[in-house]
């Protein structure tokens, strides 16, 4: 019986601090991923088409997935070795000064592409070691029972973070890039400031071996893992194909013809139907048929994606939207139970770095599709073959990991926590 998360928040200070600085910081972020959007297109608009537009929109998402992909494993590796609260409050220092750069380069009287896609390099270098970092460090901070509901309040700040963010962006984004990167610098700082307060020894026990070493260890364990293996999976290529963040910023300009105000709701829609997902997970976590409901929601994900790309209102938009994050939260929030509580602590950073680098390839990648996609389709091209990819998708991994599939009890990971092995992984996902 999981308890109310006042008292949950009461009961464990150190992950209460994490969480609230993350609320900060999640916002803070939000601010400068729908700024950048926003500003790229816009520069864009002046010269270019749509298409060539929304495909620099993209562009973001690659540049950023690059330093991601080149990094992540080795700060894994790193989260295993020494305090990772250390490592997520030095990332944060980088991703404030990377908003302040941007605030000079905005302010410049022709602000360049260049100078853009280099500080969101360097925005994603930052990202690769907190990734890791941030959700090993969670099972530090709570006892192992209190795992599931940690997961999702943690989840439910991210998506309570996407549906203020994107509104205080949009709204900014009117006044100037400039004021909007300033405010998350200053949401990044009080974040940075929270988490000193934390008392916590992060630091885990060091493991023999060389970091090369360790990494093979986290990659074999993933792979053996069908079902954790599957789960990430199944998000990669479903958010990859489905995702259409890249896109709103020409839907909200050319196709629904919203404004800056309505880019910042669109932005908004996924994540509102996540937190109200999420606040429902907190009270009633799920109890059975775990795996069944998680192919489910990546089914209604990427139907709601090709409802909104044959959408032509917004406030239909907005619903599709909504829909869209409900179903992901979901997907989320399985995958996310399964990685932590199952994963032994000495090896939740290479873990976490693994599952992380295939959440980033679908984010980070999945724009940069989109980008593509539109350059070749046009964006309401792109959303209905990112809808329909992802059903496809679906069917052929629920064939493919039938374990997955199968998965019932989430307590039963709990249960198999007490063992690395991959056949008690399977035994308890199995039912």
């Amino acid at each position: 019986m999981s308890s109310r998360p006042t008292a949950f928040l009461r009961r464990n200070r150190d992950f209460s601090l994490y969480w609230f600085a993350m609320i900060f910081v999640h916002v803070g972020v939000q601010i400068e991923a729908v700024t950048i959007g926003w500003q790229i297109y816009d520069l864009a608009r002046d010269t270019r088409s749509i298409k060539e537009s929304a495909f620099l929109v993209g562009m973001v998402g690659l540049v950023q997935f690059l330093p991601l992909f080149v990094l992540t494993l080795y700060a894994g590796s790193l989260a295993d070795r020494i305090s990772r609260r250390l490592i997520v409050l030095v990332s944060l220092v980088v991703e404030t000064v990377c908003v302040l750069g941007l605030v000079a380069v905005s302010l410049e009287p022709s602000p360049q592409f260049s100078h853009i896609f280099a500080i969101a390099a360097l925005f994603g270098a930052a990202r690769a070691f907190l990734s890791p970092a941030g959700s090993a460090l969670v099972p530090m901070l709570v006892p192992k029972a209190d795992m599931p509901q940690a997961i999702s309040l943690k989840s439910l700040s991210w998506q309570g973070a996407v549906i203020v963010g994107p509104w205080i962006g949009g709204l900014l984004c009117g006044i100037s890039a400039a004021a909007a990167y300033a405010v998350a610098g200053g949401l990044y700082a009080a974040g940075i400031a929270i988490m000193l307060l934390m008392r916590a020894n992060t630091t885990p026990e060091r493991q023999p071996g060389s970091p090369l070493t360790q990494i093979r260890e986290g990659l074999v364990y993933v792979w053996q893992n069908k079902i954790i293996f599957g789960a990430i999976s199944l998000d990669l290529f479903a958010v990859l194909l489905g995702g259409v963040t890249a896109l709103l910023p020409a839907f909200a300009a050319d196709v629904l013809d919203v404004g800056p105000h309505g880019f910042g709701l669109l932005r908004s829609g996924p994540a509102i139907g996540a937190t109200l997902m999420a606040i429902l997970l907190v009270y009633h976590p799920l109890k059975r048929r775990a795996g069944h409901r998680m192919f489910m929601a990546v089914g209604a994900f990427g139907f709601a994606t090709l409802v909104f790309a044959l959408s032509r209102n917004m406030a239909l938009s907005i619903l599709a939207l909504a829909i869209l994050g409900a179903a992901d939260m979901v997907s989320v929030y399985v995958r996310q139970t399964l990685v932590q509580i199952v994963t032994p602590d000495h090896m939740r950073g290479r873990v976490s770095s693994v599952s992380g680098l295939f959440i980033s390839g679908s984010n980070e990648l999945g724009e940069f599709e989109s980008g593509v996609a539109a350059r070749i389709l046009g964006p309401v091209g792109a959303a209905v073959f990112g809808g329909i990819g992802t059903m496809i998708v679906t069917g052929l991994w629920a064939r493919w990991f039938p374990d997955l599939r199968r998965a019932d009890r989430l307590d039963g990971a709990l249960a198999s926590a007490e063992t690395s092995a991959p056949q008690s992984l399977t035994a308890a996902a199995s039912g």
